[in-house]
């Protein structure tokens, strides 16, 4: 696989991601009861309206920076986020799994689990099709000086 043929998946992976979570946000906002329904099933009644839009505002936020990540995937702070957005996730839906209790392994949590699974690997796996920059090549050599 070419350098650019990985990263235009990658790409399309971001933006399709993006999307659905676009759709996660509204649904939020729209009605909490989808909350406890799909993911904090473990413990309903901890599910409110509050706590339903912290979550959409978290996921759009989450959204936006993988979105400006398809459209800018060379620049690497903005790569660095967007990864910790899927580790982050990853690192939530875990605990609310297996700490908190309050997401058992339904197919609502599931499905969050893998995508941030595989978009955690992608990502990684994309570091080595990222081009270096000169601020690279100059940090290297000023540390050899």
């Amino acid at each position: 696989w070419s350098m650019s043929r990985f990263l235009n998946v990658l790409r399309s992976w971001l933006v399709m991601v993006s999307v659905i979570a676009v759709g996660n946000t509204v649904q939020s906002f729209r009605d909490h009861s989808f909350l406890s329904e799909k993911l904090y099933t473990g413990t309903p009644e901890f599910v409110n309206g509050l706590q339903a839009r912290t979550f959409g505002i978290w996921t759009l936020l989450s959204s936006i920076i993988r979105c400006a990540c398809a459209v800018d995937i060379q620049n690497k702070t903005l790569y660095h986020i967007t990864l910790w957005t899927f580790v982050l996730a990853l690192g939530h839906f875990l605990s609310e799994a297996f700490i908190y209790k309050t997401a058992p392994l339904t197919i609502g949590v599931m499905a969050p689990l893998i995508v941030a699974s595989f978009s955690v690997v992608g990502m990684l796996i994309g570091f080595q099709y990222s081009p270096e920059t000169q601020e690279d090549v100059g940090a290297r050599q000023k540390k050899r000086n």
